[in-house]
């Protein structure tokens, strides 16, 4: 009989069946790109950020490629609450896997009504409290700084919902892990880290930003080894699961996050470049698992030696 890992693993009570998820920005609401892989061999998906309201995010250009990565200033962008709940949870309904849902607000009461808004909603199976957006000038990016903001806005969504509770962390700080002790101590079931890194790009003949919010969030391998780096540093400060985003793009790069402490991975930018990355970072994680004679994933994560 052919040996045959087992993948599964626990994001506080969210339990999913490989440690692959999409991260939120990159995958749409899952539906656009079905047609391009089977959704339902992934761990999860975490949707497009939701606020309240719709809106429009940033004016373009709001894109532009880099060395090893993309600057992207969307902003953003969503169909808001009321849209999200008519249009969107049909397909959710057909899916097998998790969907968890990325939200923002400018405001405490914000989030927290938006975390009661979702509480009943049963396709729904987690929460992930996004603090971390370099790209909004007001709300997100002030309460993902400020350790005493952090918590704040993580004790109000705490205090509104039951479901897991994931929170998106900012690298654009001094101290990271002083921003996830905060947030665990607040009542956040997980971290995921990082999100983008702000950053800049000029166009030389016009002596103009390319980008029309002028700065932007960077992604992609370029910022892997901070990603990397920083998970790890988390991993050492936190009794709570952290899931590791930034740069991953192969299932080298997955495991790389495993081996440091992370539960499970993200995967963002990748899926612009190849739709099917995700489930070919599966099959890689499981190739591997097989060829070291690798059990299950608790024998994988944190294994790192220093």
């Amino acid at each position: 009989m052919p040996f045959e890992p087992d993948l599964c693993t626990d994001i506080g009570s969210l339990k999913i069946q490989n440690p692959v998820m999409t991260a939120s920005g990159t995958f749409g609401y899952g539906q656009e790109f079905a047609p391009l892989l089977d959704i339902n061999r992934l761990g999860a998906i975490v949707v497009k950020g939701l606020s309240l309201t719709p809106a429009a995010g940033n004016p373009p250009p709001r894109i532009v490629e880099t060395a090893s990565g993309m600057l992207n200033a969307i902003g953003l962008e969503n169909v808001g609450l009321e849209a999200f709940v008519e249009q969107k949870l049909p397909y959710f309904k057909r899916l097998k896997i998790p969907v968890v849902a990325n939200i923002y607000g400018k405001t405490v009461a914000e989030y927290a009504q938006l975390a009661e808004s979702l509480e009943a909603i049963s396709e729904i199976a987690a929460l992930e409290v996004n603090i971390s957006c370099p790209n909004v000038k007001a709300g997100g990016v002030a309460f993902g700084v400020d350790p005493a903001a952090a918590f704040e806005v993580v004790a109000a969504v705490r205090g509104r919902t039951t479901k897991p509770m994931l929170v998106k962390l900012s690298p654009n700080v001094t101290d990271i892990a002083q921003i996830a002790v905060q947030v665990e101590k607040a009542g956040a079931d997980a971290v995921s880290l990082i999100n983008t890194i702000t950053g800049l790009a000029v166009d030389i003949k016009s002596r103009r930003p390319i980008l029309a919010n002028i700065t932007g969030g960077l992604s992609g391998p370029a910022i892997k080894p901070v990603a990397l780096r920083m998970v790890w540093q988390v991993c050492q400060a936190v009794n709570i699961p952290v899931v590791g985003i930034g740069g991953i793009m192969n299932a080298t790069d997955a495991i790389e996050f495993l081996m440091v402490g992370a539960a499970a991975i993200q995967v963002g930018t990748a899926n612009f470049v190849n739709p099917r990355t995700s489930v070919e970072i599966i099959d890689g994680i499981k190739a591997f698992m097989v060829q070291e004679k690798i059990a299950k994933m608790s024998e994988l994560i944190g294994t790192l030696v220093v």
